[in-house]
C-alpha cells in the first residue's frame, strides 16, 4: 500500500515537474544554505584548533606587561629577564619545558638571493615547549648555548630560498651582521590562521642572539609547557604566584606581567566560531519554513485540482485515511527530494570553499541526516493541512466539482 501511495506520488510530482522544482527550490535552497555554513563553521574550527595547536601543546606564554580587558597594554612594563627564567626553570613543578626567545625581523643574505625572516634567539628546551621536531641535522648544543655560537637552525621557506633542494646542513649564511652555519631544519608548519608563514624562520642560541642582533639582554617571550598530568590552570597560578615574587610585586599592586594559557584560548577561539556557525545555520534554517510555506500552498493548489479525482476515490470505497496517507506522502516526497538535491549542492559548496579558503572539509553525517529528516518532517508538517483538507471532503460535492 505504501509502496503503491509512493510510486503515485513521483507520478504527481513529474507529471506537474516544473510547478514541483519550483516548491521545492525553497526547501533546496535552506538545505543547501545550512549544509553549506555548517560544514564550512567546522571546517574553520577545525583550522583554529590546528592552528593553535602549532604554538605547542599544553602551552603557557610569558610576557611583560599587563593587559588591559581589551587586551591593550596599560602600561610600559619591565622587560623579563634572566631572574625570571631562572625561577621558573628551577622551581615549577609539573613543567615538561621552559624556554626563553626574543625575535627580530633581520635581512637574511646568501650569495645573491636575500629574505627578510624572523630570527629568534632561542635554547634547546624551545623546540620541547613549541612541539617542534628538528627533521634533518641536531638542536643547539649546550655549549653553543653558553657561549651563543654562530649556529643557527632554519624553517623550510629559508631552506627552499637559499638552498633549493639542496642539503644545507654546513652551509653557512649570513644573518643581519652575523655569519651562522646551519645545524638543522625544522619540521614544515605552513601558513597560521593570519597568514603569517611560521617556516620563514631562523632559530640561534639566545645569548649570540643578544649580542650580535637585538644588543639587549631582555628576553620577549618565555614559553612553558605542561608535563602529562598537570592542568595548564595549575601550572599557570604557579606561575604567577612566582613571577609576582621576583618581580618584587606587593599585593597591592597589579600584575606587569601575562600568561596566557593557549589552549584557553584554542577553546574560547573555537567556542566563538561553533557559535557564530551555530547563528549562520539558524539563519539559513528560515529558507526552510519558506519552503515549507511553498509546500503548503502547492499542495492546497493541488487538492482543488484533484477534487474530482478525490470524489471518484472516495465514491468507489476509498477511506478519508487513504486521502490523507496519499497527499501526506506526496508533500514529504517532494519535500525530501528538495533535501536530498539541498544537501548536494550544500556539500558542494562547501567543498569549493574549503578548497579556496585552505580550511579542512568537514561534513558532519549527523547534520546530513538531520537535515534529510528535518526536510521530510518539513513536508508532513506543511503538507498535513492540506491533506485534510482533501480528506475531508464530502464525496457528492466533489464529484459535482468542475
Amino acid at each position: 500500500m505504501l509502496f503503491e501511495t509512493v510510486r503515485l506520488a513521483l507520478r504527481s510530482v513529474k507529471r506537474n515537474a516544473l510547478r514541483s522544482f519550483l516548491t521545492l527550490l525553497g526547501i533546496v535552497i535552506g538545505v543547501a544554505a545550512v549544509i553549506a555554513m555548517i560544514t564550512i563553521g567546522s571546517g574553520t574550527t577545525e583550522k583554529v584548533k590546528s592552528d593553535i595547536s602549532k604554538l605547542g601543546s599544553n602551552l603557557l606564554v610569558v610576557r611583560s606587561g599587563a593587559q588591559s580587558s581589551r587586551g591593550a597594554s596599560r602600561e610600559a612594563a619591565r622587560p623579563l629577564g634572566d631572574k625570571e627564567l631562572a625561577a621558573l626553570s628551577t622551581q615549577l613543578s609539573g613543567a615538561k619545558a621552559v624556554s626563553a626567545a626574543s625575535q627580530m625581523q633581520v635581512r637574511a643574505v646568501f650569495g645573491t638571493d636575500s629574505i627578510t625572516t624572523g630570527v629568534t634567539g632561542t635554547d634547546p628546551a624551545y623546540f620541547t615547549a613549541r612541539d617542534w621536531k628538528i627533521v634533518e641535522g641536531r638542536n643547539f648544543s649546550d655549549s653553543e648555548t653558553r657561549t651563543g655560537a654562530g649556529v643557527c637552525i632554519i624553517g623550510n621557506t629559508v631552506r627552499k630560498q637559499f638552498f633549493g633542494g639542496g642539503n644545507p646542513l654546513g652551509m653557512s649564511f649570513r644573518v643581519g651582521k652575523m655569519t651562522c652555519k646551519v645545524i638543522g631544519v625544522l619540521e614544515t608548519k605552513g601558513f597560521s590562521g593570519f597568514g603569517t608563514d611560521q617556516d620563514n624562520v631562523v632559530m640561534m642560541p639566545l645569548s649570540g642572539f643578544q649580542r650580535r642582533i637585538s644588543g639587549s639582554r631582555d628576553i620577549d617571550t618565555i614559553y612553558v609547557s605542561a608535563a602529562p598530568g598537570t592542568t595548564t590552570s595549575a601550572l599557570q597560578d604557579q606561575m604567577e604566584t612566582l613571577l609576582r615574587e621576583v618581580r618584587r610585586i606587593t599585593p597591592d599592586k597589579e600584575d606587569d606581567f601575562t600568561v596566557r594559557d593557549m589552549t584557553q584560548i584554542a577553546d574560547a577561539m573555537a567556542s566563538t566560531t561553533a557559535v557564530m556557525t551555530g547563528m549562520l545555520g539558524a539563519v539559513a534554517g528560515v529558507s526552510l519554513l519558506v519552503g515549507g510555506i511553498g509546500i503548503m500552498n502547492i499542495m492546497l493548489v493541488s487538492v482543488t485540482e484533484r477534487t474530482r479525482e478525490i470524489g471518484i476515490r472516495l465514491a468507489i470505497g476509498a477511506q478519508e485515511r487513504h486521502i490523507l496517507v496519499q497527499f501526506l506522502v506526496e508533500a514529504t516526497v517532494l519535500s525530501l527530494l528538495g533535501g536530498i538535491i539541498g544537501i548536494l549542492i550544500g556539500l558542494s559548496l562547501a567543498g569549493l570553499a574549503s578548497s579556496t579558503m585552505s580550511i579542512p572539509f568537514a561534513p558532519s553525517a549527523a547534520v546530513i541526516l538531520l537535515a534529510v529528516g528535518f526536510s521530510g518532517l518539513i513536508g508532513m508538517v506543511f503538507g498535513f493541512f492540506p491533506a485534510l483538507r482533501g480528506a475531508r471532503l464530502d464525496p457528492i460535492d466533489a464529484l459535482r466539482h468542475e
